[in-house]
């Protein structure tokens, strides 16, 4: 019997194959001023078979930035280089989001000229960051955004939407997950503002209806999604009540009527949201509150992936690491097929290997050398 996974489905404006999509992933290639290049074309290319790929996260503006070379949509030279890379997409025929992003606290001032990074409120986070000189050195206590900076930062991802637009993209994905600006706002154990943005809930969720509203002033809502990590406890980011938080943000999202929610989960149990306890309960009230479609996102396979369209609780499911190994991810999940194993040390390292050189199934077939083989780990059994 095929797989549920392989049905069409029509997702706000897209009229989508099948409900493979492909998650964001940093893969820190970008190029000189984070312009994406003639190798990002062909790594996003390479995996156009997605029923939809959301891009790597893109930073907004240079105070969005946290990681070494993460590609931004703030300048011409951004906006030229994803041309190449939507053109590409478009001409093996699929469809691409970009993921719009500024990581607030999760940042250095070696990133910003000897300034602090910003967020909502002066919490330090846990652990350490990636300078641009490659060196893991703590996090420092960021600066709290000013009232009045705040429309300012909105207005960033506002640009970052138009942007978007005139670098051909089909849509974009706003980042409201990870620990990262928008889930600052978010968080109550982050937000502790005493202004119109902290406080209750309807204050914190105050700066994600301001970008929402922004964002869908330059793209039909229907083009329109949004990330969330209801329970991520990334860099120490933590909230009292997250059923109402997240819920909140799910109704935030449902009164704009986005295309979707993209929503992050915990990767066990398997299948993800079963069973009892704080994940189900969280899980359950956030779909409760949107009524588009929704993209699971949570270490899944293939039995996983079709229990969660079977069930009726999720819509997509996107992958990201078997994405990252397997540039045709979708056939292999549709014929079984064994799938490649992705080289963790090779996530992050700047090159072609472990980003363009993983051989699709008939490359194997016909002979793919001994060299590339060689790179991979070994594939692993169906299942």
């Amino acid at each position: 019997m095929a797989s549920p996974l392989f049905s069409k489905i029509d997702v706000g404006a897209l009229s989508l194959p099948h409900r493979v999509a492909m998650a964001p992933l940093t893969r820190n290639r970008a190029g000189e001023g984070n312009v994406p290049v003639a190798l990002n074309a062909t790594y996003y290319r390479q995996r156009a078979s997605a029923a939809l790929i959301v891009s790597e996260a893109t930073q907004v503006a240079p105070k969005g930035q946290g990681y070494p070379r993460t590609p931004g949509i703030h300048s011409e030279a951004q906006v030229e280089g994803w041309k190449k890379v939507t053109e590409a997409v478009h001409e093996a025929g699929g469809r691409i989001f970009l993921q719009l992003w500024h990581v607030g606290r999760i940042s250095h001032s070696a990133y910003h000229d000897g300034e602090r990074p910003v967020a909502p409120s002066a919490v330090e986070p846990e652990g350490q960051v990636l300078t641009p000189d490659l060196e893991m050195v703590p996090f420092e206590t960021p600066r709290p955004l000013d009232t009045k900076e705040v429309p300012q930062v909105v207005e960033q991802y506002r640009r970052g939407a138009e942007n978007a637009r005139r670098a051909g993209f089909d849509g974009v994905e706003i980042h409201g997950a990870n620990g990262y600006l928008i889930d600052q706002f978010l968080r109550s154990g982050t937000n502790r503002r005493t202004d119109r943005y902290g406080g209750g809930l309807e204050n914190r969720l105050r700066f994600l209806r301001e970008v929402t509203e922004a964002v869908t002033g330059e793209w039909a809502a229907d083009r329109v999604g949004l990330r969330l990590s209801p329970l991520s406890r990334a860099y120490g980011i933590a909230d009292e009540t997250p059923e109402a938080t997240f819920s909140g943000a799910a109704a935030a999202a449902n009164d704009f009527d986005l295309a979707y929610l993209h929503l992050v989960e915990p990767s066990a149990p398997k299948p993800p949201v079963v069973g009892e306890g704080e994940t189900a309960t969280v899980f359950a009230a956030v779909r409760e509150a949107f009524d588009g479609a929704l993209v699971a996102n949570g270490n899944y396979d293939r039995e996983t992936a079709t229990d969660a369209i079977e069930r009726g609780y999720a819509d997509l499911v996107a992958f990201g690491r078997a994405f990252l190994a397997n540039p045709d991810l979708p056939r292999r999940l549709r014929d079984e097929l064994p799938i490649n194993v992705p080289d963790e040390e090779t996530f992050y390292n700047g090159d072609e290997h472990g980003y363009t050189d993983y051989p699709t199934w008939d490359e194997l077939q016909n002979g793919a050398t001994t060299e590339t083989l060689d790179s991979l780990q070994h594939l692993a059994p169906r299942g």
